[in-house]
């Protein structure tokens, strides 16, 4: 069975990742992109599935683990009735190479480990043909199925129905690497690498990386990991950043609320964008801006909400028989069908996002800004469609506020760019819609009676998605309406002191079954509460939710507050940016320094 989410680490390359358990088993890896099947699956089932374990044989052996400084380097220390060992666990990066580094080390004593290794290519549905080749070197063994090969370094394995196993021992000071490479099956196994200069160069790498930002006090420690997971889920070579590095970890245990979220969503990146830009790295907004450019380019009409890592447009969601799901929750699932939905939220964020590059001194193209144009112009025809919002509801299409609300940023940046920044443009259009939509949100998406913002036209439903009007400008987070709007969050939302995003009994999403209390929302609260002179409750609900964080600083989707685990995907970006922000706001209100919101109300 899979450990629960929280007892794993991920390691990676900023191509793909991989997910480690406290046991030392990787439950999780997709070779070579992240949204590649998985080599190793045994997350959505068993070890039968696919897993790679390195641990002592000692049944009774305990362990430790951390992340090397501010890298994704893994070490897990375990001690035994005999000595006491570490694995050090990595995915070396800026190599072109698709490896994992499994080094064993011994600090004391003697210790006995195992090593039990069973590849299944394909979600499981491919189950290798195994030789060994010893001409590669290190006790090569090669696994080959289909597309895919994979070369393994290190102790000598020997077959067992199916599996691969070895056993050996470390006395104090040994150490002994073992090194798994995947290559396209047709081409030659890559030669062993230098296992020393890989890893000095990946810790070398990420330490560059994190060290070129001020962070706020006192979470830290949290931004810098949340930062950190953010760029291991930006892919290097394309610049698509994935919402998470799994499939259909579940929103509710046995349920059927799976979905993949190994793609590129425009609001999640536009806001991860925007979280790094605050943060100093410039070079990050370029490198997604062009990603951008090729994944929407064309006719604005075709613009959708989500893409693949190099901008695929076509996600069909089909469903994995050969895995049977985390802990039963059926049914696994690979493509999102949300990829043909509209939301017309996206628009804002893209705009924003786009509008802080411009902000930070990123140079407008010769693209870019036609580009910001054109989808003006797109929207200023479609903006009073109904939507599925983003929550990506599988129900009727309607109004969202949310939605409606970041059309209104969309065309206020735009006016912006014309007013302030001398950029061609309709600016007199752009600014009678974004005043026409204010008009309607205030009319049709407020509820005088209760005093609140509601979910959607028509509805007297909240929806945690209000707690951003604030955010963006489009009220102040002390506007009554505003206060009034937390108040209904709160009292109809907060489950256990943590936030839903909006009430599934309404029927809305068109989906059966709950879920769990999604942490971003609670983020966002914080926010609300700092920038709204609520310094005491900010602060309290930001040190419970950074305590949900796992041994090693990693966050999920959703929460399970009764039964005290991580739920949905893993690791969440969604949930790392909104940790930032709601960090960034405490600590700009805690020295005083007022609340600038994205666009003025």
């Amino acid at each position: 069975m899979p450990l629960p989410i929280e007892d794993y680490a991920i390691i990676g390359d900023c191509h793909t990742a991989a997910l480690v358990g406290r046991n030392g088993s990787i439950d999780w890896l997709c070779l070579p992109r992240f949204d590649s099947a998985s080599t190793f699956g045994a997350l959505l089932g068993t070890e039968e599935h696919g897993r790679w374990l390195v641990a002592p044989s000692d049944p009774a052996a305990t362990s430790t683990r951390s992340y090397l400084d501010d890298t994704f380097i893994l070490i897990t220390r375990w001690e035994t009735a005999t000595g006491v060992a570490e694995v050090i666990d990595a995915m070396p990066n800026g190599d072109r190479r698709a490896d994992v580094v499994r080094r064993v080390r011994c600090v004391s004593g003697t210790v006995e480990m195992r090593q039990e290794l069973a590849i299944r290519f394909g979600y499981a549905d491919a189950l290798p043909w195994m030789r060994q080749a010893p001409e590669y070197g290190h006790n090569a063994v090669i696994g080959v199925a289909g597309p895919d090969a994979v070369v393994v370094r290190g102790p000598k394995l020997q077959a067992t129905n199916h599996f691969h196993e070895s056993v050996f021992t470390l006395a104090e000071g040994e150490q002994t690497d073992i090194v798994m490479t995947w290559f396209p099956s047709h081409r030659t196994p890559p030669e062993a690498m230098d296992v020393d200069q890989r890893l000095e160069h990946t810790a070398a790498w990420w330490r560059d990386w994190a060290s070129a930002t001020e962070l706020p006090e006192p979470y830290q420690a949290a931004v810098r990991r949340s930062l950190l997971v953010l760029r291991a889920l930006t892919h290097e070579d394309t610049g698509g950043i994935v919402a998470a590095a799994t499939t259909s970890l579940p929103e509710q245990f046995g349920g059927s609320r799976n979905w993949d979220y190994r793609y590129t969503w425009l609001r999640d990146a536009s806001l991860t964008l925007a979280a790094l830009m605050l943060h100093g790295y410039e070079s990050e907004a370029g490198h997604w801006r062009r990603w951008l450019l090729r994944a929407i380019a064309g006719d604005p009409a075709d613009i959708q909400i989500m893409y693949g890592l190099s901008g695929e447009r076509h996600l069909p969601e089909y469903e994995i028989e050969s895995l049977p799901g985390y802990l039963g929750s059926s049914p696994v699932r690979v493509g999102n069908g949300a990829f043909a939905q509209y939301q017309g939220d996206i628009f804002g964020e893209l705009m924003v996002a786009l509008r802080e590059a411009r902000r930070i001194g990123v140079d407008e193209d010769e693209f870019s800004w036609p580009l910001q144009r054109a989808l003006l112009g797109f929207l200023a025809d479609t903006w009073m469609r109904p939507d599925n919002g983003i929550w990506e509801i599988r129900g009727p299409q309607v109004p969202f506020t949310h939605s409606r609300v970041m059309i209104w940023a969309a065309f206020a940046c735009g006016v912006e760019a014309v007013r302030v920044y001398g950029l061609p443009g309709d600016a007199d259009r752009w600014e009678q819609l974004r005043d026409t939509i204010r008009a309607e949100v205030e009319e049709q998406g407020y509820d005088p009676v209760r005093n609140t913002f509601v979910q959607h036209y028509g509805s007297t439903e909240v929806d945690a998605s209000l707690l951003l009007l604030s955010q963006v400008g489009f009220v102040s987070a002390t506007d009554p309406r505003m206060l009034g709007t937390v108040a209904a969050i709160e009292q109809d939302l907060l489950h256990d002191g943590l936030l839903l995003r909006y009430r599934t009994e309404s029927g809305v999403d068109g989906l059966e079954g709950g879920e769990h209390p999604f942490l971003a929302c609670s983020f966002w609260l914080v926010q609300q509460y700092a920038h709204s002179g609520r310094l005491d409750d900010a602060r309290e609900l930001m040190d419970r939710l950074v305590a949900l964080t796992n041994d090693v600083g990693l966050l999920s989707e959703e929460y399970d507050v009764a039964g005290k685990r991580m739920v949905g995907n893993f690791p969440q970006a969604f949930s790392h940016l909104a940790l930032v922000r709601a960090a960034d706001a405490i600590a700009t209100v805690s020295i005083g320094v007022t609340h600038t919101p994205v666009l003025e109300p």
